[in-house]
């Protein structure tokens, strides 16, 4: 395959600075993860940010009915600071509450950029032979072995990040990113939780515990004090005052929520899993590499230091240009078709890649005679095909004609597999054309 060397710029060239200068964009305007940006690239949030404003309203609006309802008639029961503190810590609780919402969804948790081409192979001793008009496709292995801890840990290869994921790394298939120490991605914060924010989750649903807690045992107090201070029973008690009852209902339901989370990420935290590591590995029947004791996983988690992120979402970046076809050995081929590939770490199966579904959507298909072949029409075979074309049919990269049980041109546009019998007629066609225009130049000759 010959490529042509890239168009080079000179310094002399008149605008050249102001062509450089408008090709610039920030990270976050070019970023190909679905996440959303915020304030210029300073916040950044997952897909479903949306589900974040509802989490904010079940804090807010329960805290903003016990203040009017229950905690502003305990003011006047209890002595004057302790009254008025009841109020207080109400406020506190429920503003640290949101602002560790806000640190665990409006921050980078952990995201590991992506590569612009996939890694070199080390020590690669496959074969490359190709066919004619191929090119060699190495293929990487899907897992490397690394040791963590005098235990081997198998660490896999992302397709979509172009990148061996380090241990502990997972890919988000909702951000489609991947993550450092990926626990897993929360619809209630809406963003994933990795080794950036995941102290902050555990203080978040901590602290809404407390809160949930604090709520439902002073409506319980107030309460009482109604029943003492009227002589009333509970239930006509609860009569007088119904804002407490659903205080009381919401709070009960949500401490079993937030509550569980609490233990169950308490436990996550004594052994050093994650959430992800819990339900797919189960360390419990094999030896956890990262397991370091119960006082050393807590100081990891809330006594070291939050490393700095991977990405500069503010930095300035050129912007890639459009991706255009490149002419190979008679074909154009797009530089992003390749064979389907498969994400063993999400469970999906092998699907065609987006440039594929870019070309279904325009229905064209590229052909070995350098035309295209719109809607489904049939395929003509030209007689030059016969010296290119193998003995046996094989898959041919970039190309249309491809072996019919290891690859299609894709979902919508059905499929373009072409059988032995078919090549074995074009070719035979091709033979008897050539000999038909021999025969009527040897007969003109011989006129």
């Amino acid at each position: 395959m010959n490529v042509g060397p890239p168009p080079s710029f000179r310094a002399s060239d008149s605008g050249a600075g102001a062509v450089d200068k408008s090709v610039l964009v920030r990270t976050y305007q070019a970023w190909k993860g679905s996440n959303i940006f915020c304030l210029q690239g300073r916040l950044i949030f997952g897909p479903d940010v949306r589900s974040l404003f509802f989490t904010v309203f079940l804090i807010v609006v329960p805290v903003v009915f016990f203040c009017i309802f229950v905690a502003r008639k305990l003011m006047d029961d209890f002595p004057h600071d302790l009254g008025i503190s009841i109020m207080v810590v109400t406020v506190v609780l429920a503003l640290f509450d949101l602002i560790l919402l806000l640190l665990t969804s409006g921050r980078d948790p952990g995201i590991i950029a992506r590569n612009a081409n996939p890694p070199e192979l080390e020590g690669y001793e496959g074969s490359t032979e190709v066919g004619p008009g191929q090119t060699p496709q190495l293929r990487l292995p899907r897992t490397r072995d690394v040791i963590v801890n005098g235990i081997t840990v198998k660490i896999k290869y992302c397709d979509t990040c172009m990148l061996y994921r380090p241990p502990r790394c997972s890919h988000c298939s909702i951000c489609n990113n991947c993550v450092e120490k990926f626990d897993h991605h929360c619809p209630w914060v809406g963003q994933c939780i990795g080794l950036r924010n995941y102290r902050f989750f555990f203080m978040f649903v901590f602290s809404s515990t407390v809160l949930c807690l604090y709520v439902h045992a002073f409506c319980w107090v107030y309460i009482k004090r109604i029943m003492n201070g009227e002589g009333l029973s509970i239930w006509k008690a609860m009569a007088k005052t119904p804002a407490s009852i659903v205080l009381l209902v919401y709070s009960f339901i949500s401490v079993w929520f937030v509550g569980g989370l609490t233990v169950f990420h308490t436990y996550l935290i004594s052994t050093n899993q994650s959430t992800y590591e819990n339900f797919r590995y189960r360390y419990d029947h094999r030896d956890n590499p990262y397991n370091k004791g119960v006082i050393e996983n807590f100081m990891e988690v809330f006594c070291t230091s939050i490393p700095p992120s991977k990405n500069n979402f503010r930095a300035k970046i050129p912007k890639e240009p459009a991706i255009q076809s490149r002419r190979i050995t008679g074909g154009y081929v797009s530089p992003n078709l390749r064979k389907p590939v498969t994400d063993i770490e999400m469970g999906r199966k092998p699907v065609w890649d987006e440039a594929v579904g870019d070309a279904d959507d325009n229905e064209e298909i590229v052909r070995n005679d350098n035309s295209l072949d719109k809607h489904g029409g049939s395929v003509e075979l030209s007689p030059d095909l016969s010296r290119i074309l193998p003995p046996e049919p094989e898959s041919i990269e970039g190309r249309g004609i491809s072996h019919p049980r290891r690859s299609s041109w894709g979902r919508k546009s059905g499929s373009w597999d072409i059988s032995p019998e078919v090549i074995a007629a074009a070719v035979g066609e091709s033979k008897r054309n050539d000999n038909l225009t021999n025969e009527i130049n040897s007969r003109a000759n011989c006129k």
